[in-house]
């Protein structure tokens, strides 16, 4: 067995929950990260990539968020993300990033008001920028599923505009599943994906599934929209792409 050692960043969040239930489960070695000691924590301050150093072995799981507005967005959904990396530095880390479905799509009310959509969009750019063996999972709306709506599918392009769980829906439990199964899946490597659940049961293999998704080029998804280009943004943003980069020639 496969003995990993995980630092889960949004552990206390309504998916690093199940997340630390699900490494637990598969024998891995699991610490939250947080401001504050506690049991199974490493504390740190992901506004502060200095006191990070030490928190990542093996992997990192990202399933942190909030729901502050764009600044909460900036500093903490690409912030934190960008924190952790920094800290990684050139260190051979495998990667597995939550963000949302409908990510690529910059029309929704939402997300013109808070540019929710496009700070987690940048954070994924970092995580491909970083040459770090990763995989990006989009989830749909969380736990709408029905009963029997358990069977598991990876879609790409992320095409779904509705805002709404007629975007799909996932199992936040199921969620936490494919994010470690990633970590150990070759196939799972340099992948991004929604995730969604239709009638049917779960699988119980996914490599299969990771198997069949097209693997990202350069910054983007797979299939992506071409409708955010790196030419027009900010230029702090480009500032920590070309930082992010640089880090694995170091």
């Amino acid at each position: 067995m496969t003995t990993l050692n995980i630092l889960l960043v949004g552990g206390t969040g309504s998916i690093g929950r199940h997340v630390g239930r699900v490494a637990q489960a598969a024998g891995y070695s699991i610490r939250i990260l947080s401001r504050h000691d506690g049991e199974n924590v490493v504390v740190g301050d992901l506004a502060d990539a200095s006191t990070l150093t030490g928190a990542v072995r093996d992997v990192v799981i990202f399933t942190h968020g909030t729901h502050g507005g764009e600044t909460g967005f900036r500093d903490v959904d690409y912030g934190g993300v960008r924190s952790v990396l920094e800290a990684i530095g050139d260190r051979p880390v495998r990667i597995a990033l939550m963000t949302a479905i409908g990510v690529t799509y910059r029309e929704g009310s939402n997300s013109r008001a808070t540019v929710s959509h496009d700070w987690k969009r940048r954070s994924e750019r970092l995580v491909r920028a970083s040459g770090h063996p990763y995989t990006i999972v989009r989830p749909a709306w969380f736990d709408y599923n029905d009963d029997d709506q358990h069977e598991l599918h990876f879609l790409q392009g992320d095409t779904r505009h509705a805002g709404s769980p007629a975007d799909g829906a996932i199992a936040r439990s199921q969620i936490a599943e494919v994010l470690v199964a990633s970590l150990t899946s070759d196939a799972a490597k340099s992948k991004t994906f929604e995730l969604n659940a239709e009638h049917g049961p779960a699988q119980s293999d996914l490599d299969p599934l990771f198997g069949e998704l097209a693997a990202d080029v350069e910054l983007d998804g797979a299939k992506d929209a071409e409708n955010m280009p790196v030419s027009a943004e900010p230029a702090d943003v480009v500032a920590d792409l070309e930082r992010i980069r640089a880090l694995r020639a170091e």
